[in-house]
């Protein structure tokens, strides 16, 4: 069984046992019928992944990695607000009329600012910083622009990135406001492990830990079933992760860059209904 498994089996079973329910509070989530969402909550879990030792991918379910990939290529690497660049639809359903999200994720890191090195945008600023000052403890990405929020169709829930070299391993805590336990931790998790090993062999380091902290990990009210089934089920050692070796460079990864290898997982969890 994989340690990402057992960390969301843990995560589930804490709040479903020891978490606190919104129902009765004013919220904003609906259901697609107009019902309010209401969820079961915990306040700041955190979790630790050592890529040292195993690959964080779910195997409870399956995991879309490649879809997962390109949305964090598209953020990352592309810098891009436009729905329209991403071959998925997972962003459709907040696309504004101009056909871009606003300026939310990519869009703030993509914004260039001055520093006495030079004019750099948040993502360029790390990886010149791994490159020529990698014990730094300066190096953080942020998309929580308060200026911005307003011109945002979501704000952001994972919103900032905080590197750190220890030895010959980059580490990374990942800081998300919200998440939807059912729908994007997996998600999430393997987004960004995958993004702390791509900057790890760029810079030529070995991947250390992912730290990933929540401020408001949730399960809403018709998810309770789903989660409930999905962490009694079989789990799977965890696969290798198989970066392209020839890639040097950060902007020369694909989605095709990224293979796993042995990857077993129990099956997809179908119609899950989203909160919007």
């Amino acid at each position: 069984m994989s340690r990402c498994d057992v960390i969301f089996q843990d995560n589930i079973r804490d709040i479903l046992q020891n978490g606190c329910s919104d129902e009765g509070q004013k919220i904003r989530p609906r259901w697609e019928d107009g019902s309010p969402a209401h969820t079961i909550k915990r306040f700041g879990l955190v979790n630790r992944y050592d890529l040292s030792k195993e690959f964080p991918i779910m195997t409870l379910r399956r995991v879309y990695y490649r879809s997962a990939v390109e949305e964090l290529l598209w953020i990352w690497q592309k810098k891009s607000n436009r729905v329209a660049d991403l071959s998925t639809g997972i962003w459709d359903q907040w696309m504004m009329h101009d056909g871009t999200i606003g300026k939310a994720y990519g869009y703030q890191l993509a914004q260039k600012h001055k520093y006495k090195e030079g004019m750099f945008d948040q993502v360029d600023r790390v990886l010149y910083d791994l490159k020529h000052n990698p014990y730094s403890r300066r190096m953080i990405v942020s998309m929580f622009n308060h200026a911005d929020l307003s011109e945002m169709a979501l704000y952001p829930c994972a919103y900032s990135m905080t590197f750190n070299v220890s030895g010959n391993k980059l580490n990374a805590i990942l800081n998300q406001r919200s998440n939807d336990m059912l729908v994007a931790n997996h998600w999430n998790v393997t987004q960004y492990a995958v993004l702390l090993a791509m900057f790890a062999q760029v810079s030529e380091f070995e991947p250390g830990e992912l730290l990933h902290v929540i401020a408001d990990a949730h399960i809403y009210d018709r998810h309770i079933p789903i989660v409930e089934e999905v962490v009694e089920r079989t789990a799977y050692p965890a696969p290798k992760l198989l970066l392209d070796p020839s890639v040097k460079n950060f902007y020369d990864f694909t989605v095709d860059s990224v293979v796993f290898e042995n990857y077993q997982h129990g099956p997809v969890v179908k119609d899950i209904p989203v909160a919007i």
